[in-house]
């Protein structure tokens, strides 16, 4: 029974990484082992679970259905240790979690380091990315996302509204013309996202200010907010990330004033272990304490 639950533990690496190699980093295990752990699993259930090439492994039909209850049976695993342990004064463990940069950068750091500070068995891993997470997969144990996901089984939990304003610096304000209306940007360096690379409709923010051309663009906030903060241009920032550069000034504040959502995003499954759910109302506490602190210093 231990070797058939080891089995399904490493297909189970294997179907979020992809690769042998990418399940063997996670597992701390040779990747031709796991790949021989694999096929034992195949052989035993006489089906083939993954389609290999050149380019990774890729799950078959009969892979997705042990994938979905593969997961299931992690998750009842989880719980029952939970159980077993009864629940603990402290968090303990590893925690992952994805969140688009804006959030990893400005907010999560502190956030998760005083929910550390409260926990000290408890690690927390930040994957700081522009885009949206495969929950199923694995790839994090929660995501923040800055809309609600239509699909999947997946629980959705508010953390935090924020603000967003168009911002420049001093700098660039004081040597380029003054900024009265919206016309008055047309002469102006913007800065914003890759068109193509918007990965959530929340994020274009041009275009909901009718603004065209982007003459310094990223898919990474951070570099945009950098970008602003040295002089280059004018573009979009959070409320949140102002006071990290007190040379910022707002642009046109009472037209220009964006509002949006962070939300955390879990996989159904998860429902029931009682050590994420704890974290999840300690990063919501955080989240929307932190940024009511940082926008009253915006």
């Amino acid at each position: 029974m231990a070797d058939h639950w080891d089995d399904l533990r490493i297909f189970l690496a294997v179907a979020r990484a992809e690769s042998l190699s990418g399940a063997g980093k996670a597992l701390r295990l040779d990747p031709a082992t796991v790949g021989r752990r694999v096929q034992r699993l195949e052989d035993r259930l006489q089906a083939a679970l993954f389609l290999k090439s050149p380019q990774g492994y890729a799950l078959t039909d009969a892979g997705e259905r042990l994938m979905e209850r593969g997961t299931q049976a992690e998750q009842a695993m989880a719980a029952a240790i939970e159980e077993v342990r009864g629940a603990a004064d402290t968090l303990t463990g590893s925690i992952r979690i994805g969140a688009p940069d804006g959030a990893a950068n400005y907010l999560l750091p502190q956030v998760c380091a005083e929910i550390c500070e409260g926990n000290p068995g408890l690690e927390v891993q930040i994957v700081a990315l522009p885009r949206v997470f495969n929950l199923s997969k694995r790839e994090a144990d929660m995501a923040i996302a800055v809309s609600q996901p239509t699909a999947g089984r997946l629980t959705v939990q508010k953390l935090a509204d924020y603000r967003l304003h168009l911002a420049a610096s001093e700098d660039y304000l004081a040597q380029h013309p003054p900024i009265e209306t919206l016309a008055d940007l047309k002469g102006h360096r913007i800065i914003g996202y890759i068109p193509d690379m918007i990965f959530d409709k929340e994020l274009d923010y041009l275009a909901e200010l009718g603004v065209e051309g982007v003459a310094l663009a990223s898919n990474s906030v951070s570099v945009q907010f950098n970008w602003v903060r040295q002089g280059a241009g004018l573009g979009i920032v959070h409320d949140f990330a102002m006071p990290t550069a007190p040379g910022l000034r707002k642009v046109l504040a009472g037209t220009v004033s964006l509002s949006r959502s962070f939300y955390l995003i879990r996989h159904i499954d998860d429902r029931r272990v009682e050590r994420l759910n704890r974290f999840a109302d300690l990063l919501a506490q955080g989240m929307k304490r932190e940024v009511a602190r940082l926008e009253r210093h915006a």
